[in-house]
């Protein structure tokens, strides 16, 4: 699958590692709920973290269709609120 992580550029992930970065997702989005900006902050961190360490960079040049877009490093709450589904920002 490939990945956007907005202001960043696209990553290539492996779809048997999407259980790890749900585990993440459903942490954020229980954070975004709960109001708790700390535990938010520290969760999106760790989940741009796991799509870089697992994911395969992209060239800056390559032109692949996003299949999942991801908010940048420093997104508030809000920013990252409005780019929820109801199962949070990775589907499944």
């Amino acid at each position: 699958m490939i990945v956007r992580i907005m202001g960043e550029g696209q990553v290539k992930v492996a779809d048997s590692h999407f259980a790890e970065l749900n585990k993440l997702d459903d942490e954020l989005l229980a954070e975004m709920e709960s109001g708790d900006e700390e535990g938010f902050r520290r969760t999106l961190g760790a989940l741009l973290d796991a799509v870089r360490r697992l994911g395969s960079p992209l060239p800056d040049d390559a032109l692949e269709p996003s299949e999942l877009i991801l908010p940048a490093p420093d997104a508030s709450l809000d920013e990252v609120r409005e780019m929820l589904s109801d199962d949070g920002l990775i589907p499944g």
